[in-house]
């Protein structure tokens, strides 16, 4: 017995080694806990996650009603905006693709036009088509020889509208009133075509398709035209946008190519202004 007891008699440095040991392994648990306790849970509770999907799906309903309810009135696809797109059921491509298009100066004339630009579906055609109303000026560019229709036949002219005319039009108020009036006296007192409009300064293209919905060109100005094809640089320099640069560039690509078969192979001269080719092609025949 006396022998066996000796295996547990321990020494007082034993005996502080042993506690020192238990003072660590106390320590680690304590460190490895609060590390625990600090962790944020990375999981979420079933009900949690069945609570979110069930709001998802509310907010997704909501949408879907909100945009079945929501109506557009017919407008000019020349001034297509995102809000009018994603209503019709546009992506995002096609939206662009049409404001891109904007861009260069062009006009889209006709709901075939509007679906090659934009790339939509023949189905998604057949829903936006109701929507889309082409004023006279965009469909017809030889409006000033056509025979005007009924509706036309009712409409204000341009070159004869008083300021109070021009504040009826929604978006014209008593400065941009004026500034299309001073505009139209710089011009010897008359447009040669409405897209003239688009120099009036603070004057923008959403209100320029409205006032084309009352307003035409019954009285054009006069305008010499220049032959393309034998116009000299400082007869083609008298058109607006075209300056002494882009005057030698025409008459190169004139030379080069032996004479211009088009008005619209002036966009493929370098640095022609593009966004500027509805306008100087008012002063511009290929005889």
């Amino acid at each position: 017995m006396k022998h066996i007891k000796s295996h547990f008699k321990l020494t007082k440095g034993q005996r502080n080694g042993i506690l020192f040991l238990l003072l660590v392994i106390i320590s680690l648990q304590l460190v490895i806990y609060l590390l625990n306790a600090r962790t944020p849970t990375n999981y979420i509770e079933d009900a949690e996650l069945s609570e979110l999907e069930s709001r998802l799906d509310s907010l997704k309903s909501i949408k879907r009603d909100l945009k079945q309810t929501i109506t557009i009135q017919p407008f000019n696809p020349n001034f297509l905006t995102d809000y009018r797109g994603y209503v019709l059921g546009m992506s995002t491509n096609e939206i662009d693709r049409i404001l891109e298009y904007r861009k260069t100066g062009e006009w889209i004339n006709s709901t075939s036009d509007f679906q090659k630009i934009s790339g939509i579906s023949d189905s998604l055609m057949v829903k936006i088509q109701p929507y889309l109303k082409f004023p006279d000026w965009v469909e017809n560019e030889n409006r000033q020889t056509s025979k005007p229709s009924t509706s036309a036949k009712r409409k204000l002219d341009l070159n004869t509208a008083s300021a109070e005319d021009l504040k009826k039009v929604n978006g014209i108020g008593e400065v941009l009133a004026e500034r299309i009036i001073k505009y139209r006296n710089t011009l010897n007192g008359s447009f040669a075509s409405i897209i003239e409009l688009e120099n009036v300064y603070g004057l923008q293209p959403e209100v320029i398709g409205i006032i084309v919905e009352s307003f035409e060109i019954k009285s054009p100005r006069a305008i010499n035209s220049l032959d393309l094809n034998s116009a000299e640089r400082e007869q083609l320099v008298t058109i607006p946008y075209i300056d002494y640069e882009v005057a030698h560039r025409i008459i190169e690509y004139r030379t080069l190519h032996e004479g211009f078969k088009s008005l619209e192979e002036l966009k493929s001269v370098k640095g022609f202004p593009i966004n500027k080719f509805e306008q100087i092609k008012l002063y511009l025949q290929l005889y």
